[in-house]
């Protein structure tokens, strides 16, 4: 534990220093570092210690950039979404959840490639009720995933706010929901004593970074400072991606078993498979039971069964037609196929 401690208090400063130069993102790039230490379930306990001690000191060093018009319709919004997507984590697995951030950080790509004028043209104040919509959202992902970071920083970086107030502004916002999520988390008892001390680790290593990042922004100009936020975004959003795809195709035992003409993709209990004809262009065939015919097919299924060892039956939806099913029936190792029309 301790060498995982020492470990992860290195990268936590690291990370945070990246994320004052990106302008976010320290809790997305340990997320991958924290799934190797911890169970899923409570990555975002460590990952919320570490961001709220790091938000507090930060709004400590940078309190007079603090922009409350967008702190004031932030909060309100994101603290009820918290409480939803904290509750969902008790039915949600909080991977998939993370590998959809990562695919949206990943489409920022574009914005490496825009020019200067381009970009301050496009930067301006939202109104209030896209402030509500994205302090909602924000909350959502954040009681579930544990991190926000690097996620809104589009936002914050197209509102126009200058570097300084970014780190701030965010900071206050955010002090809040890791509140109210600690206090959520430690109730529906989604953390341990491992993660407790990952978490203090992150919170020391974030403290020091804030501390030492004042004398780092004012060598950056607004124009650099945002390439950086959103090329972080991308290289996040790849290293999540990852990291994510693999941990889901090893819990849910995703495979696939690609064939000359059909595809079998198996996830978890269940079989999907895609075949593609020249006259039948692309089909999905999905396993089905008996209870799952239509009437009529039942009573054909009655009639084949005396006659056969064992059917085994598949849905196949095609694009445009009606779904059919198709009976694959074995006597004495044999097979015999019969298309059926739904």
């Amino acid at each position: 534990m301790l060498l995982k401690i020492a470990v992860l208090g290195i990268s936590t400063i690291l990370a945070f220093w990246i994320s004052a130069i990106c302008g976010g993102g320290a809790s997305l790039i340990l997320v991958p570092l924290l799934n190797l230490l911890l169970p899923s379930s409570v990555v975002p306990f460590s990952l919320t210690i570490g961001t709220f001690s790091s938000s507090v000191s930060r709004i400590v060093v940078f309190r007079k950039s603090i922009h409350w018009k967008v702190f004031f319709w932030f909060v309100p919004f994101s603290i009820p979404a918290v409480l939803v997507g904290a509750w969902l984590m008790k039915y949600v697995d909080p991977m998939y959840l993370q590998f959809f951030v990562a695919l949206f950080l990943i489409a920022n790509v574009a914005e490496l490639f825009r020019s200067r004028r381009k970009q301050e043209r496009e930067e301006k104040p939202y109104p209030p009720y896209v402030l509500a919509i994205v302090g909602f959202l924000a909350g959502f992902i954040s009681g579930v995933t544990g991190a926000i970071g690097l996620l809104f920083n589009r936002f914050y970086l197209r509102y126009g706010l200058t570097k300084e107030e970014i780190v701030a502004t965010r900071a206050a916002n955010e002090v809040c929901l890791h509140t109210v999520k600690l206090v959520i988390y430690i109730l529906l008892g989604l953390f341990s004593t491992p993660a407790l001390w990952l978490g203090m680790a992150i919170a020391g290593g974030a403290i020091i970074s804030s501390y030492t990042v004042k004398y780092i922004l004012p060598y950056l100009s607004e124009f650099a400072f945002r390439k950086i936020g959103y090329g972080a975004m991308v290289a996040s959003g790849v290293a999540l991606l990852v990291s994510t795809t693999q941990h889901i195709v090893s819990q849910d035992k995703i495979s696939i078993d690609a064939g000359r003409h059909e595809t079998t993709i198996k996830w978890r209990e269940s079989n999907l498979d895609l075949e593609y004809s020249w006259d039948d262009g692309l089909e999905v065939e999905r396993p089905i039971q008996q209870d799952e015919l239509p009437e009529k097919l039942k009573v054909t299924y009655n009639e084949l069964l005396v006659k056969y060892d064992q059917i085994l039956l598949e849905k196949v939806f095609r694009l445009g037609k009606e779904p059919g099913y198709e009976f694959y029936c074995y006597k004495d190792g044999k097979l015999t196929k019969y298309d059926f029309d739904g």
